[in-house]
């Protein structure tokens, strides 16, 4: 039960290692990407050049890309806007809704769409529960903002199980 909703189909180290070869091989032909400590650290407003040339690059080889983020609209737009990404802001993942609507944005179904984010708790937990598949990004910053605080405190839990059973994460690559 643990492992359906709360193991991503795989653990990255960076975004960087999710190429559209990779992307292509699995039949997916858009992502759904959080924003903070996924592609950059939570308090950083605007995209770096590395961030900017990896999404250009997935683009480039007809990878549709949108930013699902649970923070305000404000910040997400600053980010998005700049690189022409398409975006939902206040998310409320790990509900559905966002997720759903994503799908309909870029046109994809559930097989043909990944979910990239930093979170079990909101990223992996909504996209597993919709079948969507997974990429559990390792977080950008060692800091996080207060409700991330709680969530990163039940993830070290779910690490230490998923240890115990064996389980190859990122912590142990």
């Amino acid at each position: 039960m643990l492992a359906k909703f709360l193991l991503p189909d795989e653990f990255v180290n960076t975004v960087y290692e999710i190429t559209p070869e990779k992307l292509k091989d699995l039949g997916i032909k858009g992502i759904i990407t959080d924003l903070d400590n996924t592609l950059i650290e939570w308090n950083r407003p605007d995209a770096t050049e590395e961030i900017a040339e990896w999404m250009k690059m997935l683009q480039d080889a007809g990878i549709k890309i949108i930013i699902a983020s649970n923070n305000n609209e404000e910040r997400v737009k600053r980010f998005a806007d700049p690189l022409g990404i398409p975006f939902i802001h206040n998310a409320r993942k790990p509900l559905g809704s966002a997720y759903l609507t994503a799908l309909v944005k870029l046109r994809l179904r559930k097989n043909e769409a990944a979910m990239v984010g930093d979170q079990m708790l909101t990223d992996v937990l909504g996209a597993n529960r919709l079948n969507l598949y997974t990429f559990l990004v390792r977080p950008v910053a060692d800091s996080d903002g207060l409700v991330t605080k709680f969530n990163r405190l039940v993830e070290r839990r779910v690490f230490n199980y998923l240890k115990r059973k064996g389980i190859k994460t990122w912590e142990e690559q």
